[in-house]
């Protein structure tokens, strides 16, 4: 039997104040667009720095709610209570993430990410569970063979469901999974998408109703707004008009198809100078022109997509999200 969770995503948070048996099993799928949550992946370091702060988190919050945000993508759990708990207050949610590897800090290798799902499966800000991202373009970090990753998900969806009936259990896979993929996959509630098509990802609705019929959110979808190469229509160099234009696309192609997706999660918050060089300094980091489905040069600036720059200065990307992020309210 399938396992009940709640899906009403029109609520300010989900709760777990009761224990609803396993066996009695549903997810309850939204069925119109409306409902979809409008996340953003949330990293915040400052200037100089390599690690996470909260020290602009009240700052940060009233922007993403400006922005029509509901929910915050994290990479790495969130310990801080008190951090979870000024989510909550502000009526969002948290999409928590955990790595394969992270030196036994709540991550799958260790096992130890089942302590935090117990810890804070009762927290209020707490939304999904999400296991890896992307980890299917990575088989070197898996003894080249990804069937070890797989093994590992399928008993990482087991575990958290034998202790967690309340909160969807998913993953952020790289495109269209495979037939391995999927079957391992197969007990995931949701799966998680970083889809980057240049800025038409509307094709994606037609290669996974081929491919299988479990509910979906964009785990990431985006682009930075840095060229690295000039277009017929946009500047080589620092170019929040091409980041504007392609996020513009991005989302009208997936507003577009009405209720057949749960989410949609957009790369990233903030700058991050931590990536790609000096942490002092926004630096110019990424792959070689046209390697990538990034628009509108190819080039994932690794350093350059925010929707709001280190200061926290919104871009013109900003308003875009905010006019249709807003307009389903």
């Amino acid at each position: 039997m399938k396992r009940i969770f709640s899906m009403l995503l029109g609520l300010a948070a989900l709760t777990a104040c009761t224990t609803i048996p396993a066996e009695e099993a549903v997810v309850t799928v939204p069925n119109n667009s409306s409902n979809y949550f409008k996340a953003i992946c949330y990293h915040p370091v400052p200037a100089g720095d390599t690690l996470r702060s909260w020290e602009t988190l009240d700052q940060d919050l009233a922007l993403m709610k400006e922005a029509g945000i509901t929910t915050i993508r994290v990479y790495v759990p969130i310990t801080e209570e008190a951090v979870l708990d000024k989510i909550a207050a502000a009526d969002m949610r948290v999409i928590t993430s955990f790595g394969y590897n992270q030196d036994s800090i709540y991550d799958i290798l260790s096992g130890s990410f089942i302590d935090y799902v117990d810890q804070f499966k009762g927290h209020p800000a707490i939304f999904l569970w999400e296991l890896g991202n992307e980890y299917n373009y990575h088989p070197e970090w898996f003894g080249d063979d990804l069937k070890n990753w797989y093994n590992a998900l399928e008993q990482a969806v087991d575990a958290i469901h034998a202790i967690d009936t309340l909160h969807p259990v998913t993953t952020a896979h790289g495109e269209i999974p495979d037939s391995l993929a999927l079957y391992k996959g197969r007990n995931l509630d949701m799966w998680g998408f970083n889809v980057y098509r240049w800025d038409v990802p509307g094709s994606f609705f037609a290669d996974w109703t081929k491919t299988s019929d479990q509910p979906f959110y964009f785990s990431e979808v985006g682009t930075d707004s840095y060229m690295t190469v000039a277009t017929d229509s946009f500047a080589q160099g620092e170019n929040q008009n091409a980041q504007a234009a392609a996020v513009a696309h991005i989302l009208d192609e997936i507003l577009a198809h009405e209720g057949q997706f749960q989410g949609i999660t957009l790369f990233s918050f903030t700058d991050g100078w931590w990536k790609a060089g000096n942490p002092d300094t926004q630096d110019i980091g990424g792959w070689a022109p046209h390697s990538s489905g990034v628009p509108y040069d190819g080039s994932p600036n690794e350093e350059y997509w925010g929707i709001v720059d280190i200061n926290r200065a919104k871009k013109q990307v900003f308003d875009v999200v905010k006019e249709r992020f807003t307009k389903a309210q």
